[in-house]
């Protein structure tokens, strides 16, 4: 009897949050039950609703810390990339949940497949007005102000910038929000590539095109909104699945 494949979780866009209890409980029973069998897991951004800091220390916060340390100390690794909702985490919180945080883009060798791992909201250069922000947000100095400011302040600020950021996402296309091609191109040809993995559209998919005559994938992790979206990579399969909430 022939034992299964090792494989790889990628998760993401979960936006956790106090009010979603059933998306909670739907991690939670993945990390207990699934995650386990997994050679690693990666969460590639959007883990929360939003984050305005590892000071905001709460139930639910220290709940969604240990049920990751709980998978990480038995021997799992748990991999991080910042998403557009969570990039003021910070290794406090990484250290609690038992993440190690892996840079903007990263390359991995997925089973002998080279494969580029991100968020993905740098590739939707249409937007320009967001990418004008997301360069802003991601400098040196612009988190260190926010972060030096009161959690009464930063909760505040959070719930306007959401509040903007809906009325601004009502307007706009669904072709504004998708990534364009030519971005996805350039970062495949950057780190030299025919595999990417990303979320941050929640339009689940795999797509298969050529570059320079080659044959490329781009695959598209889902939201958990209506439903747990897992992608179960192997060395011999690729597997995008739903889990009812």
């Amino acid at each position: 009897m022939t034992s299964p494949s090792p494989f790889t979780y990628f998760i993401a866009d979960l936006h956790l949050s106090a009010d979603r209890d059933d998306i909670n409980q739907c991690l939670f029973e993945f990390l207990k039950n699934q995650a386990p069998k997994a050679d690693a897991l990666y969460v590639l951004g959007d883990l929360f609703e939003v984050w305005i800091g590892d000071d905001e220390q709460n139930s639910f916060t220290l709940s969604i810390a240990a049920a990751f340390k709980a998978l990480s100390v038995k021997g799992i690794p748990v991999y991080f990339i910042h998403g557009n909702r969570d990039f003021l985490l910070r290794q406090k919180f990484a250290k609690q949940a038992g993440f190690t945080i892996l840079p903007e883009q990263k390359v991995i060798n997925l089973y002998g497949q080279p494969t580029l791992i991100m968020h993905g909201d740098e590739l939707c250069t249409q937007d320009v007005e967001y990418q004008k922000f997301r360069k802003t947000a991601r400098s040196w100095w612009w988190p260190k102000i926010m972060l030096s400011l009161p959690l009464s302040i930063r909760r505040k600020l959070a719930k306007k910038a959401r509040a903007t950021s809906k009325n601004k996402q009502a307007k706009l296309t669904m072709e504004i929000m998708d990534v364009t091609q030519a971005a996805v191109i350039a970062s495949m040809e950057e780190h030299g590539v025919k595999r990417l993995i990303h979320g941050h559209t929640h339009r689940p998919a795999i797509h298969k095109f050529e570059i320079n005559g080659q044959n490329v994938e781009r695959i598209v992790l889902g939201d958990w909104y209506e439903q747990g979206s897992i992608l179960k990579v192997s060395s011999t399969s690729i597997a995008l699945t739903s889990v009812e909430l």
